[in-house]
């Protein structure tokens, strides 16, 4: 690619070689904008590394970079730094950018010399590609959700991967730290928005896969310790204060080694997706329910469901 592109499309890549093909194609069929798609592979083993050659041998557009497992944070500091683009746009193996996303999240950008941060609205599909739930936050909320200080209240786009910000402005704040292992998303998202607004599209043009282990609560407590560090370091940088005591506590927040899901947790998971269907109605909610049980006789929750539904 002999010109920069508007948009640099940076994603990484662990072991996805089951949702490669979806997740790539869909990025390749985007019109009405120029763009690289910059893919990290972050140490697979499986056959992720043979599929993203032969996408390049037939692309241009795609530039793979390959690195040791480092996990989500790292590939993605590796990817954004060699992107050419004037505007990064993230994408999620397993996920779909739905038609015209990418030129109508430039546009908006375009047009509203004020924005730090554009998303759009996200669809979620369960692991047997049920429609479980949709999201699209309220336009008027969305940079005060970003500003506060309240773990409470904080919230961001629908999704990591539905966003889009400028180049120059993801460099002027230090781009994805290292030091956050987890909610890496979170603390570039508050750093945009103390330069400019988040605006949100209306519009559905993401749609997003959950499986079981992507809803795991394995390391939900690693998550909202760091997003309470997150906020620690937004309160020290307007008391312009050094965020380097609230950094050392995001350092130490890794992954435990024990990395196996239990049968209640794996439970719960199977629960929540029959819960998502329940609420429109959808008859396979029952599937998840009786799974749950098998999983985990003592679930009680998924019992009542069967008994009493």
């Amino acid at each position: 690619m002999t010109n920069a592109p508007d948009i640099s499309v940076v994603m990484g890549v662990f072991n996805g070689s089951s949702h490669l093909h979806e997740t790539i194609e869909s990025v390749l069929s985007q019109e009405g904008v120029s763009f690289e798609f910059i893919i990290v592979d972050d140490g697979s083993n499986d056959s992720s590394p043979q599929i993203l050659s032969e996408y390049a041998s037939r692309d241009s557009r795609i530039r793979i970079i390959r690195q040791e497992n480092q996990g989500l944070t790292r590939a993605l500091v590796k990817g954004c730094s060699v992107a050419m683009g004037s505007y990064i746009a993230r994408q999620d193996v397993g996920d779909v950018s739905l038609a015209h996303r990418l030129m109508k999240q430039l546009h908006a950008f375009q047009s509203n010399a004020d924005v730090a941060l554009v998303s759009c609205g996200a669809r979620f599909f369960g692991p047997g590609k049920e429609h479980l739930y949709d999201i699209n936050h309220n336009p008027n909320e969305a940079t005060s959700r970003l500003n506060t200080l309240e773990l409470s209240e904080v919230r961001g786009p629908s999704i990591h991967g539905c966003t889009l910000f400028s180049r120059s402005l993801f460099e002027r704040v230090g781009g994805y730290r290292p030091d956050f292992y987890f909610a890496q998303d979170l603390d570039l998202w508050v750093r945009l928005v103390e330069y400019g607004r988040h605006l949100v599209i209306p519009e559905t043009l993401y749609q997003a896969s959950i499986s079981l282990s992507s809803i795991s609560g394995l390391y939900r407590k690693q998550q909202i310790e760091s997003a309470r560090v997150i906020l620690e370091c937004s309160r020290l940088r307007r008391e312009g204060t050094s965020e380097e005591p609230a950094l050392r506590k995001a350092r130490a927040i890794r992954p435990s080694r024990k990395r196996t899901v239990s049968s209640f947790v794996r439970a719960n998971h199977l629960y929540f997706i029959g819960m998502c269907l329940k609420k429109q109605r959808d008859p396979v909610a029952s599937k998840y329910f009786r799974e749950a049980i098998q999983t985990c006789p003592l679930h009680v929750k998924s019992a009542f469901r069967l008994i009493w539904d």
